[in-house]
């Protein structure tokens, strides 16, 4: 059946994920329609504390329609690109449709990235996405069931064994929050107290939190070996199985859980949209955030080498913060005389675990309990929507008080026939 045609002309959004759901917020009065297959965006920075209970699920995505109140939602995914006949092939549940426009904002974000390591795909959990982050919490306190109910010492070993490779802040955090998680819960299995758990950090960098200036990086590093957690640096998973982790030095770690959050790629679709791409297939720009060879047609975010001028030897990193300052720029080319954009970090900020943290903030560098105070207060600051902060106090508060929820909810959502229990 032949596409429907739309023609609405405007400003065409594909993806609305954090790069492109702000552009679309504050483009404002203006108007945008927005391509995306969620009628959320989601706010990555606090998605470990979705996955550990610490925050209720919903409260860590934003919906498009209120965040971008201007704009009109279209879900669906964007399949083709026609430069010349300014459309786009977008695919719903409601058919194939054709959308026009007169600027094209490219921010499809990023995807997991996987190596060709075997067993990768079939046994590792990742950690990317929403469903990811529960499908984890899920699995990590059905692997607390499981052992309770285990007499034998070397399978309740495997269920208490947790392997993450990847040691950037996903990693780092996922990690630090879901132990948390399991040290909590144990208060509520007699029989599990006192059986040690196993804790393991991989990554193929000399150093956790690359990206974290040097001693900031080692308080990390020795916070968490301190708690007990193991962690292998330039080390690589060598292979993966249903009941161990093989790393690159030939140790072989039986477990149950393995998490991979070893770092992001391009979308793949940018291959299929006739865009100029870079040999890490990001969509080339010029320094005004418009497409090289296009002029209708801009991009940002993690789909995109964003050329920096405070940065010039350096492209920007696929981080929330630079997508947010991209957007903001992308926002204002879009509305007024284009200029290059230009962006220095404010800081760096990551949790390890409750009550601790760091902070790299300009002037000053802090540890402890006030990197974890200021590394919530500055997520909480990003969040938009007024709503959606209070929610997320007032989740911040109960957790404080009480003890994290270890209901396992991983039955919920499924279709049941009437009568069924």
């Amino acid at each position: 059946m032949a596409p429907t045609r739309v023609a609405r002309g405007g400003t065409l959004v594909i993806g609305g994920g954090f790069a492109g759901g702000y552009v679309a917020r504050l483009l404002g009065r203006d108007g945008a329609t927005i391509v995306s297959p969620d009628n959320f965006m989601l706010f990555t920075p606090i998605l470990p504390e979705a996955a550990s209970g610490t925050l209720e699920p919903r409260h860590v995505v934003v919906p498009l329609r209120q965040m971008c109140p201007n704009a009109e939602l279209r879900l669906g995914r964007a399949v083709a690109l026609d430069a010349a006949g300014q459309f786009v092939t977008v695919e719903t549940t409601a058919g194939t449709e054709t959308i026009g426009y007169d600027r094209l904002i490219v921010a499809l974000g990023a995807v997991a990235r996987t190596l060709p390591v075997p067993g990768l795909t079939e046994h590792a959990i990742g950690f990317k996405t929403l469903a990811e982050a529960i499908f984890l919490r899920n699995h990590v306190l059905r692997r607390l069931e499981i052992a309770d109910a285990t007499v034998d010492p070397v399978e309740r070993a495997k269920h208490l064994s947790f392997v993450f490779v990847g040691a950037g802040y996903a990693g780092v955090e996922a990690l630090a929050e879901l132990a948390d998680l399991v040290h909590d819960a144990l208060r509520s299995y007699p029989r599990l107290r006192g059986v040690p758990q196993r804790w393991v950090l991989v990554d193929a960098a000399p150093k956790i939190l690359p990206g974290i200036p040097g001693r900031l990086g080692e308080y990390a590093q020795k916070l968490l070996s301190d708690r007990g957690i193991e962690i292998y640096t330039s080390t690589m998973l060598a292979s993966a199985e249903h009941d161990a982790a093989v790393l690159s030095t030939g140790e072989r770690i039986p477990t149950r859980t393995l998490v991979w959050t070893a770092g992001v790629k391009p979308h793949p679709l940018l291959a299929e949209l006739g865009l100029p791409l870079d040999e890490r297939g990001r969509v080339q720009v010029d320094e005004t955030l418009r497409v090289v060879g296009q002029e209708r047609i801009w991009s940002l975010g993690d789909c995109a080498n964003v050329p920096n001028r405070a940065t010039p030897d350096v492209s920007d990193p696929p981080t929330c913060q630079h997508a947010l300052r991209q957007a903001r720029r992308l926002a204002k080319n879009l509305r007024g005389t284009p200029k290059p954009y230009r962006y220095r970090m404010l800081g760096q900020v990551a949790t390890l675990g409750r009550y601790r943290g760091i902070a790299d903030v300009p002037g000053a560098r802090f540890t402890g309990f006030a990197g974890w105070f200021i590394c919530r207060a500055y997520h909480l600051w990003q969040l938009p929507l007024m709503s959606r902060r209070l929610r997320v106090v007032t989740d911040w508060s109960v957790s404080l008080l009480f003890r994290r929820d270890i209901a396992q909810l991983g039955t919920l959502g499924g279709r049941q026939t009437l009568g069924e229990d």
